[in-house]
């Protein structure tokens, strides 16, 4: 009796048409897909719009004369100059911390990692605060710095250390999950058959991450870029001087010269679009290494 039943079940089970197991109304899938896309317009493409509409609001040539000007010259300078030095450094400490916490088992990496995490939850202008506390003309070792005729705080150490601050997390981040999903299995491999642990770290980890090394990276010069909150707090804002491109936008802007203040603007955005692209045909480029990279 038991087996007839159970006969009877699986041919009506056959005889049913199957369905996904999850599945949606169209309806439902067109008022998402619309709703997203609506987002999408409003809080990314329609202020992008506007900031190259006013741009260009007097030509090509305004904008282009703006960004000629000797501090705009200045700020665009001092913004590459600092990426060129936050970014290389934070992706070293990334791929140090991230070596540390995924391959080697100690006591507090809990807290390391928390402390990695700090720059998310942390304000940007507390951060700045805090350099000025440490590194400031008024505490013991910003004196003895500014004695020496190496100030931090209203000069170039200074903005470096804030958005190094801010944009540490960024590497670290996208190393950590890759190097614990690949485990220590092949380095410790590398290290009996005796390849040194330089040898093992260019031969065997580093082309395990190198895509989320660039990710981080790309990611990591992004936001550089564009940090305005800590470097306002420990740069000065001196003009030709301590002044990055967006602290310049804003003293711009403030000022009423909205075509400088969007020319500017629409470079910097410009500079974070050539960074997506890039990452973007990176990902094209080599879309069947990625996908090994994930299978293994």
């Amino acid at each position: 009796m038991a087996d007839v039943a159970f006969d009877d079940a699986a041919n009506l089970a056959r005889a049913q048409p199957l369905r996904p197991v999850a599945s949606e109304a169209p309806w439902f899938r067109r008022t998402l897909v619309a709703l997203v896309l609506a987002i999408v317009g409003v809080l990314l493409l329609a202020p992008l719009a506007v900031v190259f509409t006013e741009a260009l609001a007097k030509g090509l040539g305004a904008a282009v004369s703006a960004l000629g000007e000797r501090d705009a010259r200045a700020a665009i300078r001092l913004t590459l100059l600092v990426a060129a030095i936050a970014v290389p450094l934070n992706a070293v400490f990334g791929v140090a911390a991230a070596w540390a916490i995924a391959k080697f088992d100690f006591r507090g990496k809990a807290i390391l990692i928390t402390l990695i995490d700090l720059p998310f939850s942390v304000s940007p202008v507390v951060a700045g605060l805090c350099l000025v506390l440490v590194f400031g003309a008024n505490a013991p070792l910003g004196a003895w710095l500014v004695a020496n005729g190496w100030p931090v705080i209203f000069a170039v150490p200074g903005i470096v250390l804030a958005t190094m601050f801010i944009t540490f997390p960024f590497v670290a981040r996208e190393l950590i999950p890759v190097m614990q999903e690949h485990g220590r299995a092949e380095e410790e491999a590398a290290l009996t058959l005796g390849a040194s642990g330089w040898r093992t770290f260019l031969t065997v980890t580093l082309p395990n991450i190198r895509w989320a090394l660039l990710y981080g990276v790309l990611l990591c010069n992004a936001r550089a870029m564009g940090e305005f909150g800590a470097v306002a707090v420990v740069s000065g804002k001196i003009r030709g001087q301590t002044n990055t491109m967006p602290l310049m936008i804003e003293m711009l802007y403030n000022e009423y010269l909205s075509v400088a203040a969007f020319s500017m603007a629409a470079l910097l955005a410009l500079l974070a679009l050539v960074t997506l692209t890039l990452k973007t045909a990176l990902e094209w480029r080599y879309a069947d290494q990625l996908a090994a990279n994930r299978r293994h």
